[in-house]
């Protein structure tokens, strides 16, 4: 089925899509379409803000507040489809598109958004609500703050000198932070490791040699290929017995982001002292005080507090796990073979190294039986495949969502795609997005994409996961969930829309589901047997979680301290910073973060997260989120595990609401309570009595 294309040379992307749910046809998309229809879109969605400004009517919620809502979906639809292929399947031509439409969108968005004719209106809707001449709901008493706030958070009350500042300065951070994302698949494809002697690949399993061949011939290469992940430390390092890969990895993988050609460090010092700038153009000392003051935690201080009480506990523990992995050798653990040393300790302490466990978990199996089966336990969801429906790619599989206890039989919540497998061209990691968001107002139901970078099998042979995998999985589908139920009127505040300091949440309480006992008995099955997993070895698994946790404390809290370091720069500080790797090492040091052995998780030239992605300033974010994870997690199991009556609770009072809550509050609501760090030092297995005495305040606003 094709889409309709009403219009004479009006581009098919710019319609609603008569699929179910809106689904895009992607068989219609011709890559020539894509810049043309964005540049309709953002000319369509001008005319829209404009004829609300050109209201000759007074200000009312109805003909400004939610006229704005309901403007731009044109480009709301032809975006949503072009960054949602963008991510998984980053082709030359789009890599085009984007360079050319990134600024573009920048500028639209700065002209629209600082705007004071538009100011002055949604400004007389504001002051009637605050003092109370309007009968709304709270949701829309809500939704007229945020677009309120967010038109004087883009500069729309600074006078023309500073708008038209702030405009070159966005339109210029769109086009360095699409640089930065070029630069870094350009160099971290390039840097991928070449194996052409097979002894190098001792250690590994016959799978995996397949699939590191696979890779290699998808590249044109002879014998095996390395591809990189985005963290520091390769996954892959932890099985090579070969001392010398295990470097080359490692180097590989530093040196992304600084390759001749593709070198992020300029990028990364302009973005900051632009940063910079345009905090101080809206009257903030930097960068992470203008991103901070809409999270829950409020403000720089109480994030890198946070991180900061936290650090003596975590390096206490590295340097133990150090000594540990070195049997009382009188040296200092290379980076390179941290992962492979305490993968060999780990498996010899607890039995539990990944190859026992992989065969157990089988990708079908723990989708179907595990995360699927949890969510259906917790909220009553039914999931059935659409093979009558089609992804953007053949592997992308079509899940259509129904919630039998809330809507008629054949009307369900939404659809969810499955992107699994790796390939050249998506970006590395595992991500959650959208190409449609639920919204009352608009009469849409979510259309939401799980992606991740597995390794694809040779042919036949099945997709066996690690446990981080499994994790991975479940967190994803976290996200997902949080997309698909969402309840709310208006789109601004739909399923993930939220600070990302609350974003994390939802997606890291799913985890805990992937270790419940009763769960692993239900999935986890010997892939040749069908035996289950031997219940000593899940204690032993068990046993194992926090085996390396002051290794994997140090390199996030390292890689979260480098992000508000770069984003509290004044931009005099910005500009006396003239080399990374200098400031890299000042911020780690002054931390107590040059632990010997760890590495950050990012280093800043591939630092993709705070560079070309949505965290600048918030990485610290994961680890917040953890806190309300944490705690959560011990009121579910406090409750019974998988028991509907708490899935709802979570869903009712978080799920659902997505931005249109006061975000504690709504924590505070569910679980009776606030949360404590408490739980996550218990969970980490961090010495408490280390650990600074900051509890109640670093867990937001009071």
């Amino acid at each position: 089925m094709s889409l309709p294309n009403p219009e004479p040379g009006r581009h098919p992307l710019l319609d609603e899509s008569p699929l179910p749910y809106g689904l895009p046809d992607f068989a219609a998309i011709d890559e020539a379409e894509l810049e043309p229809a964005i540049r309709t879109a953002i000319d369509d969605h001008a005319a829209e803000f404009a004829a609300i400004v050109a209201n000759p009517d007074a200000p009312t919620v109805e003909n400004t507040v939610v006229a704005l809502e309901r403007s731009g979906q044109a480009l709301q639809r032809v975006l949503s489809v072009f960054y949602g292929l963008l991510g998984p399947d980053a082709t030359p031509a789009r890599l085009d598109v984007d360079r050319v439409v990134s600024p573009l969108l920048a500028a639209h968005s700065s002209a629209v958004m600082t705007d004071p004719a538009l100011l002055a209106r949604v400004d007389a809707v504001h002051s009637a609500s605050e003092a109370g001449e309007l009968e709304v709901d709270d949701e829309t008493a809500r939704l007229i703050s945020r677009h309120h706030r967010d038109l004087l958070r883009a500069g729309a009350g600074l006078d023309e000198a500073g708008r038209a500042r702030l405009t070159a300065i966005d339109t210029r951070l769109a086009e360095l932070t699409t640089a930065f994302g070029e630069n870094l698949l350009a160099s971290t494809a390039e840097l991928a490791v070449p194996v052409t002697d097979e002894a190098e690949l001792e250690g590994l399993s016959a799978s995996m040699r397949s699939s590191l061949a696979a890779a290699a011939r998808e590249a044109d290469r002879e014998g095996w290929l390395i591809p990189l992940g985005l963290p520091t430390v390769q996954p892959i390092s932890a099985w090579l017995d070969h001392q010398g890969l295990r470097r080359r990895v490692m180097e590989a993988s530093l040196r992304r982001g600084s390759t001749p050609g593709h070198d992020n460090s300029p990028i990364v010092l302009e973005i900051v002292r632009l940063r910079a700038e345009r905090a101080q153009l809206l009257g903030l000392d930097c960068h992470a005080e203008h991103v901070l003051a809409v999270e829950t935690a409020g403000s720089p201080d109480a994030a890198r507090g946070l991180l900061l009480d936290v650090v003596d506990a975590a390096v206490t523990n590295a340097r133990n796990e150090a000594k540990d992995l070195l049997g009382g050798e009188d040296r200092e653990l290379d980076p390179a073979d941290w992962a492979f040393e305490s993968e060999r300790l780990r498996a010899d302490r607890f039995q539990v190294d990944d190859a026992r466990v992989r065969p157990y978990f089988e990708l079908e199996r723990v989708l179907h039986d595990a995360v699927m089966h949890s969510a259906s336990e917790l909220y009553g969801l039914r999931f059935a495949e659409r093979t009558d429906l089609r992804g953007y790619l053949p592997d992308v599989r079509v899940i259509e969502v129904f919630d039998d206890e809330r809507t008629e039989p054949d009307a369900g919540v939404g659809l969810l795609l499955l992107d699994y497998y790796a390939r050249p061209t998506k970006r590395g990691g595992a991500w959650m997005s959208s190409f449609r968001d639920q919204s009352r107002l608009l009469d849409s139901r979510p259309v939401v994409v799980n992606v991740m970078n597995l390794s694809r099998p040779a042919a036949g042979e099945p997709t066996l996961l690690t446990m981080d995998e499994v994790t991975t999985m479940f967190h994803e589908f976290g996200h997902a969930l949080h997309g698909l139920l969402s309840d709310v009127e208006y789109p601004v505040f739909s399923g993930t829309s939220v600070p990302r300091d609350f974003v994390e949440f939802p997606s890291q309480v799913n985890e805990m589901w992937a270790r419940r006992p009763e769960l692993l008995a239900r999935y986890a099955r010997h892939v040749e047997t069908g035996e289950p997993i031997d219940p000593d070895l899940v204690e032993r698994m068990r046993q194992a979680e926090r085996f390396g946790e002051g290794q994997a404390t140090v390199e996030y809290l390292a890689a979260a301290l480098l992000d508000l370091a770069w984003h509290s720069l004044t931009p005099a500080d910005a500009e006396a910073v003239t080399d990374v790797d200098e400031f890299e090492a000042r911020v780690l040091a002054d931390a107590g973060l040059d632990v010997p052995g760890v590495e950050p998780r990012y280093r800043s030239r591939y630092f993709q997260h705070i560079f070309a992605g949505g965290y600048s300033a918030a990485y610290y974010s994961y680890f917040w989120a953890e806190v309300l994870d944490a705690d959560a997690a011990e009121w579910f199991s406090e409750r019974g595990g998988l028991q509907r009556a708490t899935g709802e609770a979570m869903r009712r009072e978080v799920l659902s609401r997505g931005g249109a809550i006061d975000f504690l509050d709504a924590y505070r609501a569910m679980r009776g309570a606030d949360p404590s760090p408490s739980a996550l030092l218990r969970r980490r297995g961090l010495d408490s009595s280390v650990v600074g005495g900051r509890e109640a305040a670093a867990v937001g606003r009071s």
